[in-house]
């Protein structure tokens, strides 16, 4: 071979082009002369016949892929397209600065090019990649679809899988089907330390009941469980997630429900069931409560949620005002868009004091969304008229608001002001007993009876109050019974003065007097008689005189248990600011047995869901994700990202997934990634 043809090419190639000719020393394994000559003749051949694309032939050609139309040809590792007639250069700088070691892959390799022998340079050390633990990135990922709430199918797009490539080329990603084996080994592993939790429970526990309708037209039902432990704390657990099979109707839903209760082996401690007002969960409970009642084990109750009650009454008062909510919405979002207009909207809200405002203002169509509408219209209508005129190109002057639907959102505003107070205290209460939902729904329906009954209310307004008086009532009829009236006197808050008229009734309380004296007045107390007994055994029969009379005045006690009862009842209510919780850890010394009663029926849930998943915008992004999760991913999802969110450790069978560590070790990767690069560009 000449090498004076071959040293003469590559002086020509920097001369016509200096930055076109690729830094070859730090791409390994390929001969950066090596340009397939046979012959002196032929090198001067090439020096006139493009020389370029005889080059990148024999270098680069199997790392590109050529498109069919032979313009283009793209990488193949990241899918970057470049013209057919890109300098060799261009593409040998795109696979040393975005691909290094692109040449140690063997996913695209070929039949190695024979390497001549050259003159020996002393070669640039290569750019280290971050070392990446595979496994550790998967699980990385894992936790990332989990939290997220996307199905596995989102690991599966190529474009993602090229971007975790050009990042670092060494990273393989697990395929869809393991990651769905692995989540399902997780879910298995987890669900057996959730049952584990559920046999230590000492006290009586509830449920609570939730459905949803997934894009595929699949019933689901969640099912958590709550309690109250022995620190008196609150403590709540998803049990599971089920797909209720065709028809979905009570019969299918109370036999999925069922087996859950079984499979936790909860049924001779469950108190009560909270369902979502639905009549197919109605009819499930009924028959859930026959089954309980006939193997006579402890009394069981199902209640309706108070929470979408609620929600149900408002937007029957919301029907009237629909059309206004929506043109001022209209407007809201437009403001929300334009950081421009939000910014003036501001300053003029300022300038003709019409209150504080802070964007993006919430437009969803919940409660929350709905009520700071009227809220925009009816505390800052000037500047909203002002900012509609002032944008009329880009806001439509049809938004403007008229006098009579002006007069309607002052109307339905001031109506509505007791209703947001009472939703407030419900989404920011610690603990919502059954005894302060009573109360707070007592507050309402009195509010729609004296706008149903007022001759000031316009027609309109009392024809929405009558529909709303008809969905409170029914309401008050499900929830008020002896089991409801229990759980709200033990709240120290509630007790009997604050009970609502139709709920303290002189049979409940002697109802409620029976069951105390019944369940809790000796059981929990012969426990502490036999370990005693054991004691006195242990000792010999020698106690000392002291202990002996303290026994005896502890006996004595346990005939007067109802006076713990009365005494309780005798005492005013405590302040509505108290925490219930904290109140019984403190008074259980005083009341010991009904300290007992109370730790059981305070677990009783007002609500099948969290208030604010009902009635804020937050509640749009939970059924978001459970309408778009597939059929396959469901229950493993949610349930595992239910029981990380709940403290619970991730398990893979036996296996521990510590990923405070496996953070710190990405952390720690990134770091050193970085630094590397800083003394690159130092050098």
């Amino acid at each position: 071979m000449d090498w004076s043809v071959t040293n003469a090419y590559n002086k020509t190639l920097k001369e016509l082009d200096p930055k076109a000719m690729p830094t070859m020393d730090i791409i390994p394994n390929i001969d950066p002369i090596d340009i397939g000559l046979g012959s002196s003749e032929k090198g001067n051949a090439v020096l006139t016949a493009k020389p370029r694309k005889k080059t990148m032939t024999s270098v680069y050609l199997k790392y590109f892929e050529t498109a069919v139309d032979g313009k283009t040809r793209r990488c193949r590792f990241c899918g970057q397209s470049y013209s057919i007639a890109t300098a060799t250069g261009n593409l040998g700088r795109h696979l040393s600065n975005r691909h290094p070691g692109y040449d140690k892959n063997g996913d695209f390799a070929t039949t190695p090019v024979v390497q001549p022998v050259t003159v020996a340079k002393k070669p640039q050390a290569l750019v280290k990649m971050p070392h990446v633990e595979l496994d550790h990135f998967n699980w990385l990922l894992i936790k990332w679809l989990t939290l997220a709430s996307l199905p596995t199918s989102t690991l599966e797009e190529q474009w993602l899988r090229n971007s975790f490539k050009f990042l670092n080329q060494s990273v393989q990603i697990w395929s869809g089907e393991k990651f769905r084996a692995v989540l399902c080994e997780v879910y298995k592993s987890m669900k057996e330390d959730v049952q584990l939790t559920m046999e230590q429970v000492s006290s009586k526990v509830s449920i609570t009941l939730d459905f949803w309708t997934s894009y595929e037209q699949i019933l689901y039902m969640s099912v958590t469980c709550q309690w109250i432990d022995a620190n008196w704390s609150f403590q709540k657990v998803l049990l599971d997630i089920c797909h209720i099979p065709s028809p979905c109707e009570g019969t299918e839903i109370h036999y999925v429900l069922s087996k859950v209760i079984r499979l936790y082996n909860i049924d001779t401690r469950i108190i009560s069931c909270t369902h979502d007002n639905s009549s197919n969960a109605l009819h499930a409970c009924h028959k859930l409560k026959g089954n309980l009642d006939s193997q006579k084990v402890a009394p069981f109750c199902y209640i309706p949620c108070a929470a979408r009650a609620l929600n149900t009454i408002i937007d029957d008062g919301l029907k009237t005002t629909k059309s206004v909510i929506l043109k001022i919405r209209e407007f809201v979002m437009a403001m929300n868009l334009s950081s421009e207009i939000s910014e003036d909207f501001i300053q003029f809200t300022s300038a003709y004091e019409e209150g504080n405002w802070k964007f993006p203002l919430d437009t969803s169509a919940r409660w929350s969304g709905n009520y700071q509408m009227l809220n925009v219209a009816r505390k800052a209508s000037k500047s909203m008229e002002t900012i509609i005129r002032k944008y009329e190109e880009q806001i439509d002057s049809g938004l403007l608001l008229n006098s009579a639907e002006k007069n309607v959102v002052h109307i339905m505003h001031k109506y509505l002001e007791p209703f947001y107070k009472t939703i407030n205290n419900m989404c920011t209460n610690g603990v919502l007993t059954v005894g302060l939902v009573i109360f707070f729904m007592d507050h309402i329906s009195e509010m729609i009876l004296m706008c149903k009954n007022s001759r000031q209310s316009p027609d309109w307004l009392k024809s929405a109050a009558e529909d709303m008086a008809t969905k409170a009532q029914n309401y008050c009829d499900q929830v008020c019974n002896v089991f409801t009236y229990m759980t709200a006197i033990l709240d120290p808050r509630i007790k009997v003065e604050l009970m609502p008229e139709n709920l303290n009734l002189e049979s409940y309380l002697e109802e409620a007097r029976n069951h105390f004296m019944n369940n809790y007045s000796t059981s929990y107390f012969t426990s502490i008689t036999s370990s005693y007994t054991a004691q006195e055994m242990d000792d010999g029969g020698s106690v000392s005189f002291a202990e002996e009379i303290a026994r005896k005045k502890r006996r004595a006690s346990m005939n007067s248990a109802t006076d713990e009862l009365t005494q309780y009842l005798s005492e005013p209510p405590a302040p509505i600011h108290t925490d219930v919780l904290e109140w019984w850890k403190v008074n259980s010394t005083r009341y010991p047995r009904l300290s007992l009663m109370a730790r059981d029926f305070l677990s009783v849930q007002s609500t099948a869901a969290s208030p604010e998943d009902i009635f804020c915008s937050k509640g749009e992004e939970i059924d978001r994700q459970r309408f778009s999760i597939p059929f396959e991913n469901t229950q493993t999802l949610l349930c595992i990202k239910s029981w990380m969110l709940g403290g619970i450790k991730v398990k893979h069978k036996l296996t521990e997934i510590d990923y405070e560590r496996l953070m710190e070790l990405a952390a720690s990767s990134a770091t050193d990634s970085s630094s590397r690069s800083s003394e690159k560009k130092q050098k």
